[in-house]
């Protein structure tokens, strides 16, 4: 059962819960204030009303529900969740200033900012929105030929000559780098032994229907929903090609942050509630994904999104199983702290792939668009912890471990490359 947005309270109580709301948003943002990590001696957010870009997919939760749930009016700002169409509209409006700010791809942000996948722009990342929960989905048709994983697609592709054309989200993107990365794994060059287009991930099912792709990497809920019209089975989570890996993020040019820091940190610490409170019981993961669900965001069924957010996964092949990696939000913070190394291994991919002719300085590309003192402050203040490194390490399903100390060796060091 979809459930009503919450009702408004009676115009006393608003006045109570706003000033309340005023009061708690004081105490909490006054110990910053003292330190003079506000801007020019005001913790009140320059812009009140944040226009923020969404496509429709379950990870845009957060910050819908910063939104729907009031969250936001908490921290002085009113979040508009704006419904985008792609994600090369959310670039576009992102780089012009149409959207304050986006649920986006990691990807993406970065290859703004280095020139690749559009307009050179500089950049930044507010804040991981969350982990897992992508997947790559292939057709019934391949699937009934024995096409299940990257192997049998690999001995299929080899024996059965023809044009196999596969879809990820963005040029640039997180879908894009998964697929090429779980077909490089079998010995599938993705540049010359297969043709990789670009679909919007709402189109992906309808575009799969009628043929147009073979297979297609996608957030949820349209993995599942392939699953459910019967026309595509779950071959791989990417959570399976890395766990625990960095999905969307709160993204924005870098001149909004430097205009309105006050407004980003308000912002952050709405969202960064909301994936509090989206992680925090079942009950709340059940509100959200009959949220999401209704036409203004996902327009899909709740039970598209309700048992892969609960890590409940059917593979459309009768094989059923609890994945523990599910789709996460906030996983006490470990979620939401913009690491350097994720945002340097999409450079690395990028680089692989032939979309960067020459290597970047990873790391100096990290650090200025990755607010990470920004974040380390909303985090304070929000009683988050923060980890220890602003570096983590991986290992992958080819069993690559990325640890970002020598991107440049790393990116150059895998046998299928662009």
């Amino acid at each position: 059962m979809t459930p009503h947005a919450p009702s408004r309270p009676a115009p006393a109580r608003r006045d109570f819960i706003r000033k309340a709301g005023a009061v708690a948003t004081t105490a909490l943002l006054g110990d910053l204030v003292t330190r003079g990590a506000w801007a020019a001696g005001s913790d009140a957010p320059e812009k009140k009303e944040v226009k923020i870009g969404f496509i429709p997919l379950t990870d845009c939760a957060s910050v819908v529900m910063a939104s729907v749930l009031g969250i936001d009016q908490k921290y002085g700002v009113k979040i508009v969740p704006s419904k985008e169409a792609s994600w090369a509209g959310v670039r576009d409006k992102l780089v012009n200033g149409e959207l304050d700010m986006a649920h986006v791809l990691y990807g993406l942000v970065y290859g703004v900012h280095v020139g690749v996948g559009g307009p050179k722009k500089d950049m930044a990342v507010l804040m991981g929105l969350n982990r897992n929960g992508q997947a790559i989905t292939l057709s019934k048709q391949l699937a009934d030929k024995g096409a299940v994983d990257a192997p049998s697609l690999a001995k299929l592709m080899a024996t059965e000559k023809r044009t196999y054309t596969f879809a990820g989200t963005f040029p640039t993107s997180t879908h894009t780098m998964w697929l090429n990365y779980w077909m490089a794994s079998a010995g599938i060059n993705p540049v010359n032994d297969a043709k990789v287009i670009v679909v919007p991930p709402p189109q992906m099912v309808a575009n799969m229907r009628v043929g147009n792709m073979d297979g297609f990497c996608v957030g949820e809920p349209w993995n599942q929903r392939a699953i459910m019209d019967k026309i595509g089975v779950t071959a791989i989570t990417t959570q399976d090609i890395w766990r625990d890996h960095p999905e969307k993020v709160l993204g924005t040019q870098a001149d909004f942050v430097k205009a309105n820091p006050n407004t980003c940190r308000a912002v952050m610490m709405a969202v960064l509630e909301a994936s509090k409170w989206i992680d925090a019981n079942l009950a709340n993961k059940a509100k959200m994904a009959g949220t999401v669900a209704e036409k203004s965001y996902i327009n899909t069924s709740a039970d598209a999104i309700n048992q892969r957010i609960l890590g409940r996964y059917e593979n459309g092949m009768g094989k059923t199983w609890d994945d523990p990696n599910h789709m996460k939000f906030f996983d006490d913070g470990a979620v939401n702290f913009p690491y350097l190394s994720d945002g340097m291994w999409f450079l690395t991919q990028h680089k692989r792939w032939g979309l960067l002719k020459e290597h970047p300085d990873y790391l100096a590309v990290a650090k200025q668009i990755n607010q990470i003192d920004l974040y380390k402050e909303v985090a304070s203040a929000a009683k988050v912890s923060v980890p220890k490194d602003v570096m983590r390490s991986s290992k992958l399903l080819d069993g690559v471990v990325w640890d970002g100390k020598d991107p440049a060796k790393y990116a150059d060091g895998f046998k299928v490359k662009a």
